[in-house]
């Protein structure tokens, strides 16, 4: 190993992170406390103040704990790619969205190869850890940092190691979670296990950038199709009258063949909803598009539309929609988090208000959305006058400050997608996702 990865296998020498996001900070912060010094590279302004500053933007880390890196200077942050070169390894851990029309937008982490290209030294291990589709590492990151003449494998060292970031799990550290490396090189696979080693317990290796890319989208594509066919499941539980969690419950109970997943009002977060899309923009290039994927997007799409309905179905006798008062309870993707990105709460209120429903919400984490107009919602106070006022409170985020006794006191009419209302005063009316009841008097 040369002494330039030696230092930083170490723990002595600095890495670079290139996205101090919600991938980037964390990894970050785990490489601190194994002793290295990192340089992050952020562009945005907005973070590098926070940052400078010791507010952090990320609630699994605590403002107090990134003020005491910044301020001992173990954590350093800029907007400028030279500090780089400082650097024993840089990971880039830069968004990888989808664009409009839902296909792979590698603009960031283009543009981050070309910056970075004119600034590689001498062996410098580069770790892509952004989701994308297989072939990128070999097919648009090694030309663009080898445009200066330097080669992959001999001048520096490229290699891809998708992200496993759980936001909001307190049960396992990030450093704990097997980490899947690979490098476009048998050497550079042996510099990335040197340095990942040092960090993870357990890394994991794969034969070729290739197979750790589509790795990443397979974990995420698998869990999109099987949500998405729960929440059918449930919907067609709905029409036999018997009660999907009931039936999952029980069928969790064979020790072998079966995974347990669970209904809800639509796939969320910066993952799921992505990554099956980078899969089939792959798919469609090779010729085989699949036909799973396919189908789960048109299921998981339409949950809104069956929301709505079941909500109109069960509103006290002569309300309608169009003149409801409807109460959301949780706009996050997830719960105990604050993040609402591709939450699809957004697209559940927009629905709603096309039927012309009065919609309001609240949620712990989450001041204000904007939504799709760019007209913007205010969380309220969930207080009992709140609640009364609402023809129907719909639980969307099973957040665990969910007040269910308040819920249960004061609500007439509960729409639950999280199976989470165990108690409901006599005389109120409680719907579950699934629950089979389709005639409630």
């Amino acid at each position: 190993m040369m002494d330039h990865v030696r230092k930083a296998a170490a723990g002595v020498g600095k890495v670079g992170i290139i996205g101090l996001g919600f991938v980037g900070l964390p990894l970050a912060m785990v490489f601190m406390n194994k002793g290295y010094s990192v340089i992050g590279i952020e562009l945005n302004e907005d973070k590098l103040i926070a940052l400078r500053e010791g507010r952090s933007y990320i609630q699994d880390i605590s403002s107090e704990e990134l003020l005491r890196v910044i301020s001992s200077g173990q954590l350093a942050v800029t907007n400028d790619y030279s500090a780089a070169s400082d650097a024993a390894a840089i990971i880039i851990c830069v968004p990888t969205p989808l664009s409009q029309d839902r296909t792979p937008d590698l603009s960031y982490l283009i543009d981050s190869c070309n910056r970075l290209a004119s600034e590689l030294q001498p062996d410098q291990l580069i770790v892509i850890e952004s989701s994308t589709y297989p072939g990128t590492t070999t097919e648009i990151v090694q030309p663009l940092l080898e445009q200066r003449g330097g080669r992959a494998g001999v001048d520096f060292y490229l290699t891809y190691s998708p992200e496993r970031i759980d936001p909001g799990n307190g049960s396992m550290e990030l450093s704990q979670i097997a980490k899947v490396v690979s490098g476009v090189t048998k050497q550079c696979l042996k510099q990335i296990c040197g340095l990942y080693e040092t960090v993870f317990e357990k890394v994991v290796t794969v034969s070729s950038t290739e197979a750790a890319e589509t790795m990443k989208l397979l974990e995420n594509t698998y869990r999109f199709i099987n949500i998405s066919f729960i929440d059918e499941f449930a919907q067609l539980c709905d029409k036999l009258g018997v009660n999907a969690w009931e039936i999952i419950h029980a069928a969790a109970t064979k020790p072998y063949g079966f995974s347990p997943f669970y209904p809800g009002p639509g796939i969320g977060g910066h993952c799921i909803p992505v990554d099956p899309h980078y899969l089939q923009w792959k798919a469609i290039q090779e010729g085989l598009p699949s036909r799973f994927i396919d189908v789960s997007q048109r299921i998981n799409s339409q949950i809104p539309d069956y929301i709505a309905e079941r909500i109109q179905e069960h509103l006290p006798r002569g309300k309608k929609l169009n003149s409801a008062r409807i109460l959301l309870y949780g706009v996050t993707y997830k719960r105990d988090i604050a993040d609402a990105r591709e939450s699809t709460a957004m697209k559940i209120i927009e629905m709603l208000q096309r039927y012309g429903a009065n919609v309001h919400y609240h949620d712990p984490y989450i001041a204000k959305i904007q939504l799709g107009d760019e007209s913007w919602l205010h969380s309220v106070d969930l207080t009992k006058e709140e609640l009364q006022l609402a023809d129907c409170l719909v639980i969307l985020t099973d957040h665990s400050k969910l007040p269910v006794p308040l819920i249960a006191e004061h609500c007439a009419f509960v729409f639950d997608t999280r199976n989470v209302m165990t108690s409901i005063r006599p005389g109120a009316k409680l719907i579950t996702l699934g629950d089979g009841r389709r005639n409630l008097r």
